[in-house]
């Protein structure tokens, strides 16, 4: 159906419901001027214990559908039983306590449509006037940058509750929370599945009362529900972001080494602490980072359809720099071993240390990346495998079209 379904989970909002309905159910007109034939509410009370189900009960003569939850399953858990029962072919949702404007459905359905985008967020953060607390400000900007950070893509309200959505990339998005961290989930996996996702600034009037939102606990909640989303589609971006940042770290350690160096000072002796924590962080940023491109291929063989992944979001060399692991293992093992040669050819009472602990350091790295490759390697030809017997069975009618021609001579044909 050519219709907008909109969603509002309820809990004990006796005071504000009404208004709600009222302000959703005047935007018909000017969302059928938009291209829609009609709109479809739902109101999701869950499990209030206030008059909230009672207030809503009373339009159902003007078309507004009332689902009641016998247990409370959260914000999340509203929505989605709101999305299993509605009929539009675009769903939209928001709160019903009058923060979000629901008069701006109309524009964020034109820009859906005229941007042939599958999701619209009303954008609390992207210009127009706004009363969000500074505390909730400050956070929404810094989970914004963070799913701007992870995705490779820009965005300013992660968390926004007002949004337009097609129906048919419900199944892309779920699963979702049944918490309030529904939204940063939903806007994290969108970005990763190349949904497109624009968005539309809106107005936000801060509620009256105190809010079911707590800075800290969901602030967390929030936190870890973002990266572990992201975990789910892109370790190496994780993974990765925290080896460039051993890289940085050990470039600083071993600075004042090279310093020393290049002024000519003999005695270094003072400086071997910082030499072997730059030695050692730079083991752990390559482990950091062969570890995080082994999980995304482990990913990628579960998800089973394209999806944005990389360090950077975009190829950075001709040849994935994992393809490459097994000759950068190889390099470092025979570095190891002939250090460790030198090493034992030293002449002394005391171990030569400045070689030996390299020498392992770099033994140990260059194994780590040469099983690295190794299981990158299987994975890969684990990806094909599936796609080569489809072919060798004929299962893949484009292959076997292109490369055979079948000639019927009589009752036989030459292939």
């Amino acid at each position: 159906m050519n219709v907008l379904s909109v969603v509002i989970p309820a809990y004990n909002e006796e005071s504000g419901v009404a208004e709600v309905i009222e302000r959703v159910l005047t935007v018909e007109p000017e969302l059928k001027k938009a291209g829609l034939d009609g709109l479809e509410l739902i109101i999701v009370d869950d499990c209030s214990k206030d008059r909230t189900a009672e207030i809503v009960a009373s339009y159902a003569d003007r078309g507004v559908r009332l689902i009641r939850h016998k247990v409370n399953r959260n914000y999340g858990g509203a929505l989605k039983t709101g999305f299993q029962h509605a009929k539009g072919d675009y769903l939209a949702f928001m709160d019903a306590d009058g923060t979000y404007p629901p008069e701006y459905y109309p524009q964020m359905f034109s820009a859906l449509k005229a941007q042939n985008a599958d999701l619209v967020i009303g954008s609390r953060m992207a210009g127009i006037e706004s009363q969000m607390p500074l505390t909730r400000r400050v956070g929404n900007t810094i989970f914004a940058g963070l799913i701007s950070a992870i995705a490779h893509t820009r965005i300013t309200d992660s968390a926004s509750g007002q949004r337009i959505l097609k129906r048919q990339v419900l199944e892309k998005l779920y699963p979702l929370p049944d918490g309030l961290n529904f939204t940063p989930v939903m806007s994290t996996r969108a970005l990763h599945e190349d949904i497109k996702m624009i968005e539309v600034p809106i107005k936000y009037e801060e509620r009256d009362g105190e809010s079911k939102l707590s800075v800290v606990n969901d602030g967390l909640r929030f936190l870890f529900s973002i990266l572990g989303t992201a975990a789910v589609y892109n370790p190496v971006r994780l993974l990765g972001a925290l080896s460039l940042g051993a890289v940085a770290l050990a470039g600083l350690a071993i600075l004042p080494w090279l310093l020393a160096v290049s002024n000519g000072i003999d005695d270094r002796s003072g400086y071997a602490n910082l030499l072997f924590v730059a030695m050692t962080l730079s083991i752990v940023a390559v482990n950091l980072f062969s570890i995080g491109t082994v999980f995304n291929y482990i990913v990628s063989l579960f998800h089973r359809r394209p999806i944005r992944q990389g360090l950077f979001g975009r190829p950075v060399f001709r040849q994935p720099l994992e393809h490459r692991f097994g000759s950068f293992g190889v390099a470092l093992l025979v570095v190891g071993v002939v250090m460790f040669g030198v090493a034992a050819s030293v002449g002394g009472a005391e171990p030569a240390w400045f070689l030996l602990v390299p020498s392992a350091m770099f033994v140990m790295t260059g194994i780590q990346l040469l099983t690295s490759w190794l299981l990158v390697y299987l994975l890969t030809e684990l990806s094909k495998r599936e796609l080569k017997a489809e072919a060798d069975l004929g299962m893949n009618n484009n292959i076997i079209e292109d490369e055979t021609l079948i000639m019927p001579v009589g009752d036989k044909a030459l292939v």
